[in-house]
């Protein structure tokens, strides 16, 4: 069976590329060579430029669509940030927009813990502090490959990830298990795999957030957070990974909209020269594309509007501007600021080299379309939702069951309540384990609380759990940005505190790590690190019996919880009952 999968994947990476390899080759700067000197100012400092465009399903004469083809058309933008949309969608458009292009177009997403996270359909591994959890350079690696064969069938050349940051402030709102974990080192190992997995797959890979966004405890998304450190500790903490993943070969760095006063004054990373050529450039021998994070996110437009914003990135070392408030300005601005003399050619070209450098060496002179006949043999394809599945079992982490809660629970069917909480566009969170614990035998009654949950809910909620014996709390709370906070509401807090106190409950949380914080007497907690589908069924999975948990923790869960604790349920304890072969596990 194993060899019969690894002829699966095998096909299906030749299928991505139709049939040809798919890694990245060696640069052919001949092309980009005859390509540049025929540019003019204004079409070079377009390729610049990135402007977001949604994935979903639009018509030809739809307005949204309509102005995508306005930045190829009329702007002559170099690529494309595509968001969420079906496969289909996806590719259709983006091919739309390739054939209009002069030059090829180089498309990114965020696929930071699998395709699925932008294209609906596709394969969605748990957040990638999982694989810290698992501790296996192996499960990074296989995350960063099979989005690059999902992503590359459906026409996206470039992978916002891995997110390098160290996560060492379990206050920070925005990273949590976007990070491998809070030890640079093991981060370090894992970061370098997952690059690997990407780019020996055909995709780029791209180092997040330069130069590190873990030891904060606000959100770039609304303002300037401030690291203040000196460059001992940058040195021995943070860049530790981003100099893993670019002698892996990552050939794309994102800035951080981060201050980092020692170096950067008052201004974030992104607007830095002593960040982004100084240490970077210099210190670090990068010789890839920099890119921005997105110039439209508060920390920057806010005070520089959008047009300065992308100039004073270009002048700080960054080639590519992502997702600028309006293209158009920083566009005219970049001119206005090379016919002052404020930026030169020369700068200008060396930035457009590397972009078409890129262009080429991904093959997109040659071919920048995709075939929609192959994307249903690739994208979502068994062996792949196979290898999430199992990632998010050996990933699970039991960090506290003083009472043997989670060890009776798998010991016999039982008769409980599940709890769920996620935000609004999570619509199905809890739904797996509640289906699978039922398929198992349990009997289950539910209930589902949001943000917006007020005391009509909650007293709901306590009716369900009334009726069980025995409570299960399955919480997302996960990193969403301009939130700003990451933490579950207090009123629910209260709830599973209040809970636990008068009958057996487990809490298990499908996303941040770090809910012991304002939960801190709960006597049974389990991780899952993400909501997605298989994540939710490996926790039921665990709670039936049917598998082992094998867990440790990426990061320190204070004030008790270091790294490398986990509770250990080995196979021996395997419950020897399973549900009926006809019964279809969700």
């Amino acid at each position: 069976m194993r060899a019969h999968r690894l002829l699966i994947v095998t096909l299906l990476a030749g299928a991505a590329c139709g049939g040809r390899t798919t890694a990245p080759r060696t640069p052919q700067p001949v092309v980009t060579d005859a390509v540049l000197p025929k540019l003019t100012t204004r079409q070079k400092v377009a390729q610049l430029v990135v402007p977001w465009l949604g994935g979903n399903y639009m018509a030809l004469d739809d307005s949204a669509f309509q102005i995508a083809t306005r930045w190829v058309d009329s702007l002559e933008v170099g690529g494309i940030v595509i968001s969420v949309g079906s496969p289909y969608d996806i590719a259709a458009k983006l091919n739309t927009l390739q054939r209009r292009s002069k030059l090829p177009l180089l498309v990114s997403a965020d696929l930071e813990w699998g395709a699925a996270m932008r294209v609906v359909g596709a394969t969605a591994f748990p957040y990638i502090m999982a694989a810290g959890a698992t501790g296996t350079e192996r499960d990074a690696y296989t995350i960063g490959r099979v989005a690059a064969l999902e992503g590359r069938a459906v026409g996206i050349h470039v992978n916002f990830a891995p997110d390098a940051d160290v996560n060492n402030n379990p206050l920070n709102p925005i990273i949590n298990t976007r990070s491998f974990g809070e030890d640079p080192r093991a981060v370090a190992r894992l970061v370098r795999a997952y690059v690997r997995g990407l780019q020996d797959n055909g995709m780029l890979a791209t180092l997040k957030h330069f130069p590190g966004h873990g030891d904060t405890d606000a959100d770039s998304h609304i303002g300037l957070p401030s690291i203040r450190v000196d460059y001992a500790r940058l040195d021995s903490v943070e860049l530790v990974p981003f100099r893993a993943g670019i002698d892996a070969g990552a050939q794309v760095v994102m800035s951080a909209h981060i201050a980092f006063p020692a170096f950067t004054g008052d201004a974030p990373a992104t607007l830095s020269a002593a960040m982004l050529t100084g240490v970077l450039r210099d210190s670090l021998k990068f010789k890839g594309l920099v890119v921005t994070d997105a110039l439209q996110m508060g920390a920057i437009v806010a005070k520089y509007g959008a047009g300065e914003a992308a100039v004073r990135a270009f002048e700080a070392g960054s080639d590519l501007l992502l997702m600028p408030a309006d293209p158009d300005s920083a566009i005219a601005s970049m001119l206005v600021a090379l016919q002052s003399r404020r930026l030169t050619t020369a700068r200008l070209d060396s930035s457009v080299g590397r972009v078409l450098a890129i262009k080429r060496q991904l093959g997109l002179f040659e071919r920048r379309t995709v075939p929609l006949d192959s994307i249903a043999r690739i994208v979502g394809a068994k062996p792949f939702q196979d290898a999430a599945d199992d990632i998010a079992q050996r990933s699970l982490t039991l960090v506290r069951d003083t009472t043997g809660i989670v060890a009776r629970l798998r010991g016999a069917r039982s008769r409980m309540a599940i709890i769920a909480y996620g935000d609004e566009l999570n619509s199905y969170v809890g739904q797996r384990m509640l289906e699978l614990m039922r398929a198992g035998g349990d009997t289950v009654g539910f209930f589902r609380l949001w943000p917006m949950s007020g005391t009509a809910s909650y007293d709901s909620a306590r009716v369900v759990i009334g009726r069980a014996p025995t409570v299960i709390f399955a919480m997302n709370v996960r990193p969403i940005a301009a939130k700003g906070s990451i933490a579950l509401p207090d009123s629910l807090a209260r709830l599973i505190t209040v809970t636990d106190s008068v009958k057996p409950t487990v809490l298990v949380s499908l996303g941040s790590p770090y809910l012991l914080n304002q939960t801190p007497t709960v006597k049974s907690y389990l991780i899952a690190w993400s909501g997605v589908r298989p994540a939710e069924r490996a926790a039921a999975r665990v709670l039936l019996g049917w598998s082992p948990v094998r867990g440790k923790l990426p990061i320190r869960i204070p004030p008790a919880y270091p790294i490398g604790h986990g509770l250990t349920i080995a196979d021996s304890t395997l419950a020897p009952v399973k549900p009926p072969a006809h019964v279809i596990i969700p």
